[in-house]
């Protein structure tokens, strides 16, 4: 029991990471855009079905992890400059626009790839014995490069003149134009990048889940959860928000069903709303 316990408990630490990335994407679109983005589950799906066509294009999975962000931040640009850009400043068009282009782009994927689930050999065919098991070397691979990645964003964000440009724009957009920041840039910046690490979380997710048009469905509410628990805006707490539901529902499914543990993470989301509205890590917020 303590084993199945621990081996859950280890896929929601490494899925956690994975959703890390997407819901990292999610809440910096709306803490710098105020853009309520309903596609962004679709933005994962997409980067599932891409690094699909770039195995069977070059038959390396590999390269997916160079080409699909890079696709994925050009789509995101586009966006922001086509759909996002006309409305941005009409909340409640946001959410039509972007429920709109989820729908777009899953009918997209639809008559492109098909609706048939397909599924992606991991590029990492060992396996290591973990809790009495032979656990999938590439799982834990995955989470590695779901660290670098995470730690590569912080450190884009706080180190560089673009990531100060990103944090001066969503703290204080006004006397960050005055300050000569072009804030317009900024924002394509910003959707691309979200779009990017959506995209860079389907590839890493790819060999572990099911690849399918309807796959950001499932994704979306998650992501959600993990940036209203984390605190709205909070990208530190955002990240930590994400690895504790996924921990929190592995546990609970070593001992009840799937739905039960989903509604457990309903439960603590609803109860961050009614008791600390500003988000269980308020503290990691910078």
């Amino acid at each position: 029991m303590l084993d199945t316990l621990l081996l859950l408990a280890l896929n929601g630490l490494i899925w956690g990471l994975i959703i890390a990335l997407i819901a990292l994407g999610l809440s910096i679109i709306f803490g710098l855009l105020d853009i309520i983005n309903i596609a962004h589950g679709d933005f994962f799906m997409v980067g599932t079905v891409l690094a699909w066509f770039t195995l069977n294009l070059t038959g390396n999975f590999w390269v997916a992890f160079l080409i699909v962000p890079l696709i994925g931040f050009i789509l995101g640009a586009l966006v922001q400059r086509i759909v996002i850009q006309p409305i941005r400043n009409v909340a409640a068009l946001s959410i039509v626009a972007t429920f709109g282009l989820s729908l777009i782009l899953q009918e997209v994927v639809r008559i492109t790839f098909g609706a048939t689930p397909r599924r992606i050999l991991p590029p990492i065919q060992d396996t290591v014995v973990l809790f009495g098991i032979n656990y999938d070397v590439y799982r834990i691979f995955a989470a590695f490069v779901a660290l670098v990645a995470l730690a590569g964003f912080f450190l884009f964000l706080h180190r560089t003149k673009l990531g100060t440009w990103m944090r001066a724009v969503r703290h204080d957009r006004d006397t960050a134009i005055a300050m000569g920041v072009p804030a317009q840039h900024v924002y394509i910046f910003t959707f691309g990048i979200g779009f990017a690490l959506a995209a860079l979380g389907g590839v890493v997710a790819a060999p572990i889940t099911t690849v399918e048009f309807r796959t950001g469905v499932d994704i979306l509410p998650f992501c959600f959860m993990a940036v209203i628990i984390g605190g709205l805006g909070n990208l530190p707490g955002t990240a930590a928000a994400a690895v504790l539901l996924a921990v929190l529902e592995g546990i609970i499914q070593s001992f009840a069903d799937p739905t039960v543990a989903r509604i457990s993470s309903l439960v603590l989301m609803s109860a961050v709303l009614l008791l600390r509205p500003q988000g269980l890590f308020k503290g990691l917020a910078k």
